[in-house]
Order: structure tokens, then sequence, then C-alpha cells
């Protein structure tokens, strides 16, 4: 097809080939109340949570026990914290047992690019990951960090080796413990012809490292093109064990996800025909430009409505 996007009629005649029936349209208005029914099970990450609390000049994480009711009351069934040392999960247990989450996946940064440094971030990965399986936790997202936080520097080819062969150490002893790591990039990994993210794919055993795929970063990193966010669909796809999601609409971060610049209902169509069931969580964070219309809880709530009916074919995968 000539034209990125899929028609309504193409995208539920190919769903209803590939097992299911999903629908989308104007969602009703659910709540918490909605959770633990059969539907699709949906978490949210933490950083947008950061983002909305900090355009209202609040902290999200100054009361945890508050932050983690909203997210609950938005409609969500688990949580994926970023996570910097094992007692944060022992924080974490009870608030997020007396809320009705699941932390099925957390994310963690990892420094994987320095052989001097790469054993020790993998042994704290490995902690954290140890403390969180005592409370169901299956995946750990990892982002390994750049040279820079917002900085122009990229990886040279030593640097992306090291980072590739530390990556798989770390992956294969998750795996030796039940639990599945996921690799996750932001916008600089698709610098330089995208040469850390592809050797992050091809440097690493499949059955070690997975993809948690954010669809936005994917997009934004290449230069908001949807080409470079499906080819790497179907260079990697069958590796996608998590799936982020985050929408915009004219290039700029939506308040709540829905439709937009990304043809979700075309991602939705990939993953069932390759026969992938990801862990699907919810990244919908606001930047300067976004509008300023909703709360958190009503953006994660309307945004939460409609990834369910998106991809509620593979509420039977769950």
């Amino acid at each position: 097809m000539s034209n990125n996007r899929i028609s309504r009629r193409e995208f539920l005649r190919d769903v209803g080939l590939a097992g299911g029936v999903m629908w989308i349209g104007a969602p009703a208005v659910i709540g918490a109340e909605s959770r633990g029914t059969g539907d699709l099970h949906l978490a949210c990450n933490q950083y947008p949570w950061t983002t909305f609390y900090g355009r209202e000049s609040r902290d999200f994480n100054a009361d945890l026990d508050s932050g983690l009711r909203e997210v609950a009351a938005s409609g969500m069934d688990g949580y994926e914290p970023l996570v910097g040392a094992p007692k944060e999960i022992d924080r974490l247990g009870p608030l997020l047992k007396k809320h009705g989450l699941e932390m099925r996946s957390l994310y963690v940064n990892s420094t994987l690019h320095e052989a001097d440094r790469a054993d020790k971030s993998i042994e704290e990965v490995l902690a954290i990951a140890g403390k969180a399986k005592g409370v169901g936790t299956r995946i750990i997202v990892t982002n390994p960090s750049p040279i820079r936080w917002g900085g122009p520097e990229d990886k040279d080819d030593a640097q992306l080796e090291t980072q590739a062969a530390a990556l798989e150490r770390l992956g294969a002893r998750l795996k030796a413990m039940g639990l599945t790591l996921a690799y996750h990039n932001h916008d600089s990994e698709l610098r330089q012809a995208a040469r850390e993210f592809h050797h992050m794919m091809l440097g690493t055993d499949p059955k070690h490292v997975t993809l948690c795929l954010d669809a936005h970063w994917i997009y934004r990193g290449s230069g908001n093109s949807s080409i470079a966010l499906f080819d790497i669909l179907k260079l990697y796809g069958s590796r996608v064990t998590e799936l982020h999601l985050r929408q915009s609409v004219n290039n700029e971060w939506s308040e709540a996800f829905g439709e937009g610049d990304i043809d979700y209902p075309r991602l939705a169509v990939f993953l069932q025909r390759i026969g992938v069931s990801p862990h699907f969580v919810l990244e919908q964070a606001v930047e300067q430009s976004t509008p300023k219309t909703m709360s958190a809880v009503e953006a994660h709530r309307e945004g939460g409505q409609y990834a369910r009916r998106l991809f509620a074919a593979f509420a039977k995968a769950r």
C-alpha cells in the first residue's frame, strides 16, 4: 500500500482474520470499577504521572500513597515504576497491594557501555529484579544510559560492543531467574543511522534480550517517521514483549492516548499477524506544547479506554 495508514474496514477485516474483533469509537466513561473484569490488562508507567504533576507544581513521588490512589482511580490495572534500588520495592509492594495494582514490569536505568562500570550496573539491576520478582514482576525494562543525559554525544563502536555484551549477560542472568529483559530506547539511540539501537538488537540473543517497543520514541527519533517505525517492527517485531503507548498530534504529545500521528490500529494488526501479545503500558506523558485540559486521572482514564478497545483482541492471550 502506498499509504501508511489502513482503512477502518481493512483494520477490522485483518483483526477478524487474526482471531479477534476490536471496536474503536467514542469511549464510554469507565473508571476503577472496570478493573479486574477480564478486559485487557493495562498498566501505566511512572513517568507520565510525574509530568502531569509537574505542570501543576506537584511532586508525584512526595506522597506515593496518594499518587497510586489516583493511578487506581484512573482505571489502570498495573503500575510500572522507575526503580533505583531494591529498598524501593519494599516501599512499593504494600502500597500496590493496598490500591489493587500489579507490578508486572519495572523500569531501571543501567550503565553498560563502560567496561569498568558494566558489571557493577548488572549486579545492581539483578538485586532490584530479585526483590521485584517476589511481588509478581515478570519483565525488567532497561535503558542503557547515554554518555550524558540530553547531550549530543554518541557512543563509539567499542562502547556499543561493550554495551551489547553486557546487555546479553544481564539478559541471560535474568532469564535464569525466570525473568525477561526488555531493551528500551529513547530518541538518542536512533541517531547516526540508529547504530546504537540496531546493535543492541543484532548484537544480542533474542532468547536473552527482548524489546520494549516505545513506538513514539522510534517515531520521533527517526524524524517523525512512520516508515521507520514499521520497518523496525518488520525487523524486530517478534522480539516485542512490552509496548509503551504514547501518541502525538502534529508531532506534539497529546494529553490522552488516542488517534494521532502514529497509526496504532495498523500496529495492532501487525502484532496480531505475527502472533505477538506484549505487555501493554500506557506512557502518555505531557510536554510543554501539550494542551492542558485534563488532570492526570482524566487523561489516563480516557487513554486507557481507547487502549483497551484498540487492543481488546489481545486480552484473550494474556
